[in-house]
Order: C-alpha cells, then structure tokens, then sequence
C-alpha cells in the first residue's frame, strides 16, 4: 500500500522513537530560527546584521566540520547526538533568559549564534552518519527522505507559530519554548537499544580521507559541487526574509512566518516525494532537475508583486531545495563506505551547511547596496548556471 510504504522506516523501533523525537525538537529550533530573525531585525534594522548572524550560527561547521566527521567515525554517535542537544538546549534557555531579562543586545546574539554553530560542527555528521545505524540499508533511503520531512514540516508549521507567539508574548518565551524541545529528542534517543560503542572496523582514517575518496570518485564530486553552489547561492534567501516581510510586502512578523512557513511546506512535499521512491535509480537526473526549478523559482520570486502571489513561488522553491538536498543525502549515504560514512556526510555538512553563512554574509551585503529584489534574480541566475553546468557533466560522463 502507498501509505505503507511512504512510512516504511517507522516500523523499526529505534528509528521510530528517534523519528517523534525530532519531530518536536526541530518545531523548537524552526521556531527559534524565526524569533531570532526578527528580534535581530527589530534591534537592528539591517540586512547585513542579519547576515552576519546567519554567518557566525553556522560558520563553525565550515571550520570544524571535518573534524565532527572523523569524531563521529571514532566515537558512540547516539551520545555524542545527545550531549550536542544538551548544549544547543542551554544555548536557547540563555538565549531566552537575557530576552525576557530585557538586557539582551545584538552582541550576546552573534555570540551564542557562534556557540551554537560549534555545537552544529559535532552534531550535523554525527546525526547523519547516525541514521544509518538506526535502520536496515535497504530502508536507509525512506529514512533519510523521511528525516527530510520530519525537518520541513517544522520548518513549514514552527515559523507560522512562531510568527503568532512573538506578537502574543515576544521573542523571548519561544527561545524557551525551544530549549524545552529538545528534552524530547534526548528522552526519545535514550529509550534506543543502540549499542555505546563503535566497532573496531570504525576506528581508522584520518579527517580528511571522506575528502580524498570524494574528491577521487566523480559520481560524488559533481552532485557535492552543485550542493556547494546551492549552499552560497539559494540558502541565502531565507536570510533576506525580513527584509522582503517588512519593505517589500509591508508585513511584520505574521507576515515573515507566511513567508517562510511557505517555504517549508514545499519543501515537505518534496521530501515526501522522495519518500515514496522505492528504488535510487534516477537520483542523479532528480538533482539536477531540482537545480534548475530552483533557480528559475527564485528569479520568479524576485519579480513576485505581492505576498499571495510570492507564497506559493516560495513553495517551489522549498520543494526544489529539498528535492536537490535530500536526493544528494540519500546518495552519498548509499555510496559512501561504513568506516567513512560519518567523514564523507562530514563533508556534505561541510559544504551544504558550512558554506551557507558565507552565502548568508554575501547576500546581506549586496542586498545592503543593490536591495533584496536584484539580490534573489542574482542568486536564482547563478544556481541556474551551476544545475546546467551539472546536467552537462552528468551527460558527458564516459
């Protein structure tokens, strides 16, 4: 049946308890994301403030990253997850205390953004590498395009509530919120009967051997080069959400959880989508399709009037982002080796995540001379020229 086999995965128990554990921690976190913007805005009134924010929060796993991998090949990946949302949940309570405290400023911002990204560094490879050990390998696709869904259904409903509860009672009560989430998933990741410890096959290779292999092997360097280019130059629009809330569609918070809410409903449909697939055949024609909906979406979204128009624009693009993203998980997973699973998904978050605030620093900035409009038809004409240059290296292959 269909519906069976959209959810397959769940039938496994530590899947499942780690399944309904994220699905309330990432409500928290997408929730967090939205506050943050706006109350970084609201203090600020500055694109590139909030750039610079986006940069500094993931920054550490473009530093460090690699080395989260080698950590995640070497040590227990279920307690490095948990002492990881341990911290984050105390990096949203400060967050929370100091802005209901009323003595929060932009400075305590960009530093806990920093100690949130250095957290992000262990825990994005280990959190990858971690769900293949939760599932048989013949499920591993299903439940990494359901992790996908799980991730952008929150991102679809948590920016909508919190765009709700920080008009009701403010920015502060949902960085707590947020903290409290993550008890969920820690609970959920405790309950599992996975072992402690890593089998001895694990415990080799340097840092950068997950480079070296994807570096050498061309079905893994070109779908990784075009994630790189998605990370600089698409990511960077959820960065520039305030700006078009407030001065493009004269809105306010409400209208900024619209705006992304919209985003992360497309992009559950697309993870859902892949969700269904039963087999990997086609993925590498699924990533490049979804490479060039991406960019001709945002281009449209550049030149969208009004904000009943742009909603379902932003759609396309969350549904062709996600397409693109999980598509290359579930690849890179099904390819890359046991003992290097953990260093090459080091190397995805690396590029798909540790990139992404440099895009976030470089799209604030031309947005600060050039506006937000101009700045998303530049960003959509570059991902369209990377997905055709991909198309044509898939086609030219030997």
């Amino acid at each position: 049946m269909p519906g069976l086999r959209l959810f397959r995965s769940l039938r496994h128990r530590n899947y499942r308890l780690y399944f309904l554990g994220q699905l309330v921690s990432l409500h928290g976190t997408w929730m967090q994301n939205l506050a943050q913007a706006w109350l970084v805005y609201r203090l600020t009134e500055s694109s590139f403030m909030l750039g610079l924010v986006g940069f500094l929060s993931l920054a550490p796993v473009l530093l460090f990253g690699l080395l989260g991998g080698a950590v995640a090949d070497h040590l227990p990946r279920r307690r490095l997850f948990v002492w990881a949302q341990a911290l984050a949940a105390l990096q949203a309570l400060a967050l929370g205390m100091l802005t209901l405290a009323g003595t929060i400023e932009v400075g305590h911002i960009l530093l806990l953004a920093t100690l949130l990204g250095l957290v992000h560094a262990i825990e994005i490879p280990a959190r990858h590498a971690l769900v293949a050990e939760l599932v048989p390998r013949q499920d591993l696709p299903n439940a990494v395009a359901l992790n996908s869904a799980t991730f952008n259904l929150a991102r679809s409903l948590g920016p909508v509530t919190a765009g709700w509860l920080v008009g009701l009672v403010g920015e502060g009560w949902v960085f707590v919120i947020n903290a409290a989430s993550f008890l969920f998933v820690i609970a959920a990741l405790l309950r599992t009967d996975l072992a402690d410890d890593r089998p001895a096959g694990l415990r080799r290779g340097g840092v950068l051997d997950g480079l070296r292999l994807a570096w050498r092997t061309d079905a893994l360097r070109r779908p990784l080069l075009l994630v790189g280019a998605v990370a600089l130059f698409a990511n960077p629009y959820l960065v520039l959400m305030p700006v078009f809330a407030r001065e493009v569609f004269g809105g306010a918070a409400e209208q900024l959880g619209l705006l992304v809410g919209a985003a992360g409903l497309g992009a559950l449909l697309g993870a859902l989508r892949l969700a269904r697939r039963e087999g990997t055949d086609g993925l590498e024609g699924m990533i490049g399709l979804a490479g060039l909906s991406l960019g001709a979406a945002l281009l449209l979204f550049s030149r969208t009037p009004v904000l009943v128009l742009a909603l379902p624009v932003l759609a396309l693009v969350g549904f062709s982002l996600t397409s693109l993203v999980a598509a290359t998980n579930t690849f890179l997973q099904l390819h890359a080796p046991d003992a290097l699973r953990g260093r090459v998904m080091s190397l995805f978050s690396v590029i798909f995540i540790g990139l992404s605030p440099l895009g976030n620093l470089l799209a604030g900035s031309i947005a600060e001379g050039l506006g937000v409009r101009l700045t998303a038809a530049v960003l959509g004409l570059v991902v369209l020229a990377a997905a055709i240059g991909f198309r044509r290296a898939m086609r030219a292959r030997p």
